[in-house]
């Protein structure tokens, strides 16, 4: 997620419910989906557990650890091209993203999906924005209305947390950007690129109020998604010595 620069829904299929399957063991012999494949016929159809039916403890994947050790973020500014999750397979993304660790079930968090010219109506209310605090490069004010037109579609997820209600905000926030990470990811696995920014348009009190948001709501992140132009390097990576301690006590 990136840190805030200086500078300038579909309708969801029918529930379904059903009791989980098995774990499979992994098959090192099946063919993987070939690069920049997509599963929408496979989000469209995920089937969604019906509230108390028994669900699988563990699911051991090895196509899922070995993801998680390689995904990595799609920059829009390196390009990112349609065609992006619609309909059907954009509601089961969507519905995988809510699958979050949510103390007392406050659902502190919604989406908003920025597809076709409503991106350039909101560049436009960013460019406009920044013109009014005083900008006059045209280059600075095009890159603005421009900038939600970078991806075929962009979610934003906006936090929306009970202030008054037991759970603590910082869990609730906590859940939030839970939600963003598992958009993330799942997009990833379903052939996906995806990179999640904030940047100063998601602080600004004009842009949020043309996203709709409620007073106390914030954007938790603008969620970039389409299909990655050449593949993405990896980067540096955190010393797991130095973030890992055993409790003193």
């Amino acid at each position: 997620m990136a840190a805030p620069d200086t500078a300038p829904t579909p309708n969801a299929p029918p529930p379904l419910t059903t009791t989980p399957t098995p774990p499979t063991e992994v098959d090192a012999t099946d063919p993987a989906p070939a690069p920049g494949a997509r599963l929408d016929e496979l989000l469209a159809g995920l089937p969604e557990p019906a509230k108390g039916c028994a669900l699988d403890a563990t699911r051991p994947s090895a196509e899922t650890l070995a993801l998680l050790a390689r995904r990595r973020s799609t920059k829009v500014k390196d390009g990112m091209t349609g065609p992006a999750p619609e309909g059907a397979a954009l509601a089961g993304l969507l519905r995988l993203a809510a699958r979050v660790p949510d103390h007392r079930q406050v659902v502190p968090f919604r989406f908003v999906t920025i597809d076709g010219p409503a991106r350039g109506r909101l560049g436009r209310v960013a460019a406009d924005a920044l013109a009014a605090d005083g900008e006059t490069s045209e280059a600075k004010l095009a890159l603005e209305r421009g900038r939600f037109e970078r991806a075929p579609l962009v979610v934003a997820v906006v936090a929306c947390p009970d202030v008054n209600h037991k759970t603590p905000e910082w869990e609730q926030m906590l859940s939030v950007g839970a939600v963003c990470q598992t958009l993330m990811i799942a997009a990833h696995a379903a052939g996906y690129g995806a990179q999640w920014l904030t940047e100063w348009v998601a602080y600004d009190d004009r842009v949020r109020a043309a996203l709709g948001l409620a007073p106390g709501e914030r954007v938790a992140g603008f969620i970039y998604l389409g299909q990655a132009v050449g593949e993405p390097a990896e980067r540096a990576r955190p010393d797991m010595a130095a973030l890992v301690t055993a409790c003193p006590v």
